[in-house]
């Protein structure tokens, strides 16, 4: 099954121009099998999510996009925003207990630098760098594919994938409709709900995946 697992809908994140019915009007239209609403620091009531599938006949998973210290981080499994989740830490207790599951987002974030030099020394400091991030010893996958970042800036998150022996997600990040099935994630198994998409993240048993050409201001 082919899910983007990484998506932002207005109000919840005030910063996309997308509203939920556009998100899955579009989604449905370039044949993904489905969508998360991973907002911004925002939970979605599952009721809501519930309705928002069986109105539109489509799979509708909630997550959050977590904002830590250590960088941002796909939740699946938590209801609500808890005082502390600014710590990866905090987030992973939460999600162990919960028996959820955590995507590093857009790892290239920080430490990557496209005008920094490219030759071999350079890029692998900047791997080191990113590698001394304590978060990768907490989550169950890395997002390699983001569909707002540059082709090279996607390659250094492949890069880590590969050194973490880690399983790479992919994603639109969506926050317009341009943005939509730019990557996804590609799972071997059905995936009928949140548990069975947490199980499938654990299982490390997916792949990233292109759905359509990437918009030329993000091959530069």
């Amino acid at each position: 099954m082919l899910i983007d697992i990484h998506t932002h809908t207005y109000p919840t994140s005030d910063d996309s121009e997308l509203t939920p019915e556009e998100l899955i009007s579009e989604a449905k239209r370039i044949g993904l099998d489905g969508i998360c609403l991973t907002d911004h620091d925002g939970f979605w009531d599952p009721r809501d999510v519930e309705k928002l599938g069986k109105d539109n006949d489509y799979l509708v998973i909630p997550g959050c996009e977590v904002t830590t210290e250590e960088g941002h981080l796909l939740v699946y499994g938590l209801s609500e925003y808890i005082f502390g989740m600014h710590k990866s830490s905090f987030v992973h207790e939460l999600v162990k207990e919960a028996g959820g599951a955590i995507v590093v987002a857009h790892p290239y974030r920080r430490v990557y630098r496209e005008t920094a030099p490219q030759d071999p020394k350079s890029y692998d400091e900047m791997l080191k760098r990113a590698l001394r991030n304590r978060v990768f010893g907490m989550v169950d996958g890395v997002e390699i594919r983001n569909g707002r970042g540059s082709e090279q800036e996607n390659i250094f998150s492949e890069r880590l994938s590969e050194k973490l022996n880690m399983s790479g997600t992919g994603a639109s990040d969506a926050h317009k409709l341009s943005d939509i099935g730019t990557f996804a994630t590609r799972f071997q198994e059905k995936v009928t709900g949140l548990d069975d998409l947490i199980r499938c993240i654990k299982s490390g048993r997916f792949s990233s995946e292109r759905v359509r050409p990437l918009h030329s201001s993000q091959l530069r």
